[in-house]
């Protein structure tokens, strides 16, 4: 339902005035606010590519279906269900940088690996960018995306590439804003200063906070979070989960070593999709979902497109 909310934007009328979607047919819009609902659903032109290069067969193509629903690797021998389904993968994906879209790596799990913020960080430093995902227990899906490697110290750390989403209730994401350079914060042990992860905000006030005491967090934003315009993320400001995951993305040194390798040499892990389309029958079932309701989609759109032109 997030998505489709996404894709099928209100596109505002030339007035001004904002229709509720039954209405959004018989709306009268003009070519610059076609555009300017185009610009901000950057998801039609790919849903329009994957149907004109995959579902009309058309070849030589320039379009990675790699990047739109990356791989996973995982512990051998793990399984995991996670927080993500596949349409909250592919739209936290999409806004990665195209270099990191192709593979995600589990680095940390709380119901595999406990609910332990040591545990979280041993497992987290180091291991270059990723995205970090909670539930809290109202129901709220949100995160994180890191830029660079997560240290453990007193300061601010990233860079304007790290962003925070929210997935559930609603999808969006949040860029840096340029106001402060606090992307991101990990630190323990120290008596002054704040123990936890935390980005965007400042000291005690952070746009997304977990604690050290694992399990609790907050999100504060009134009204929005100064590094990153965010809003709340959580339903309450000062929140429980139970729930979290960290995902590396992109390919890691030893795997671009490894060219080809279905296996990580040594490692102990292997790849396989994200759960829950973890096999390729339920990559087909996905993808040929995907292309229905694309065509689908894009059968609407034309028609609406043809109502515009005789308006």
């Amino acid at each position: 339902q997030c998505p489709a909310a996404q894709l099928t934007l209100t596109p505002p009328p030339t007035g001004g005035e904002a229709f509720l979607s039954p209405q959004w047919l018989d709306c009268e819009c003009d070519q610059a606010a076609i555009q300017d609902w185009v610009s901000r659903v950057p998801h039609v032109a790919t849903f329009l590519s994957v149907v004109v290069h995959k579902g009309l067969l058309v070849l030589c193509s320039s379009l990675h279906l790699a990047t739109l629903v990356p791989e996973r690797l995982v512990e051998q021998g793990r399984e995991v269900e996670s927080v993500l389904d596949v349409l909250s993968v592919i739209y936290v994906n999409s806004h990665l940088p195209r270099e990191w879209q192709r593979r995600w790596r589990l680095l940390f799990s709380a119901e595999i690996h406990g609910h332990s913020f040591s545990q979280l960080c041993g497992r987290v430093t180091q291991r270059g960018p990723c995205v970090a995902v909670l539930e809290d227990h109202d129901g709220h899906v949100f995160g994180g995306f890191a830029s660079c490697s997560w240290e453990v110290k007193p300061q601010f750390q990233g860079d304007s590439r790290c962003f925070l989403f929210s997935l559930c209730p609603s999808m969006a994401v949040y860029t840096h804003t340029g106001y402060n350079d606090h992307y991101m914060y990990l630190n323990h042990g120290q008596q002054t200063i704040p123990n936890g992860l935390g980005m965007g905000g400042q000291h005690h006030y952070f746009g997304l906070w977990v604690d050290t005491d694992f399990g609790k967090g907050h999100s504060k934003a009134k009204p929005t979070c100064t590094t990153y315009s965010s809003p709340q993320l959580s339903a309450q400001e000062d929140f429980r989960f139970d729930k979290m995951e960290v995902w590396a993305v992109g390919d890691p040194e030893e795997l671009q070593l490894v060219s080809g390798a279905g296996t990580l040499g040594g490692g102990g892990c292997h790849l396989c999709g994200l759960h829950p389309f973890g096999s390729s029958i339920w990559n087909s079932f996905v993808l040929g979902w995907f292309l229905a309701a694309a065509v689908a989609w894009h059968a609407g759109y034309l028609e609406w497109l043809g109502r515009v032109g005789k308006a």
